[in-house]
């Protein structure tokens, strides 16, 4: 279709914001989030050149823009630096590293560094390098999850999308004009959207404060 101009809105976003019932509404579309499988990391040391390229080719389809990068060698040394991750042997990092990495990678746009220390400061101290509870073994429960948390994200997504519709409809008596209607309609789902990361991010960050409250965090190395 062409492109055309309707109240400041392209049409081709309209249709796309048509489509995003439709497209979350298929299990194939919230299948493109790429997630690292516990055994997709090889079980030898790795230099940092290797762990960059390894999260490059395993998480790049999720970068926002083509330049972005997923992790740079100034990020994982920032992680060690700041007790989100353990520090590598002679620069050499395991399995495990990579598996906290992962974390890390998801957290890392949601919360603070502090936040994110004390979330996985459990973790790190109790199940990094043992052989029992071991940490790939969390990582794999942890991610064996996604599949349910897809199809509760697929149903809040679409009840938000016609929530939006119904609170801006178009056509009907007294409301707002269709080129108008539309926008309005998108604002309102990307400010649900919006709210419902807040509020989540805000349970987040308590539940650190207690965490970090109980178990005070250990001194920087």
């Amino acid at each position: 279709y062409k492109t055309k101009f309707r109240g400041g809105i392209r049409v081709e976003r309209i249709v796309k914001f048509n489509n995003v019932s439709k497209n979350y509404g298929k299990k194939e579309a919230l299948k493109n989030i790429k997630t690292i499988a516990p055994d997709d990391p090889p079980d030898i040391y790795l230099y940092m050149d290797q762990v960059t390229t390894f999260m490059e080719k395993h998480l790049g389809e999720l970068k926002r823009y083509p330049e972005d990068k997923v992790l740079t060698k100034t990020m994982i040394n920032n992680y060690a630096k700041n007790n989100l991750l353990p520090s590598p042997v002679k620069k050499k990092y395991t399995q495990e590293h990579i598996l906290l990495l992962v974390f890390i990678y998801y957290f890392k746009n949601l919360l603070s560094f502090t936040d994110i220390e004390t979330v996985l400061s459990y973790i790190t101290e109790n199940h990094f390098g043992t052989s029992e509870s071991s940490l790939a073994e969390i990582y794999t429960k942890i991610f064996s999850m996604e599949h349910d948390q897809m199809d509760r994200l697929k149903e809040d997504v679409k009840e938000k999308f016609e929530k939006a519709k119904e609170t801006f409809p178009s056509g009907a008596e007294g409301s707002a004009e269709p080129k108008n209607a539309e926008s309005l309609q998108l604002f309102g789902f990307i400010c649900e959207l919006a709210f419902d990361v807040f509020l989540k991010k805000q349970m987040i960050e308590r539940l650190a404060d207690e965490l970090r409250a109980e178990n005070p965090p250990k001194k920087k190395k």
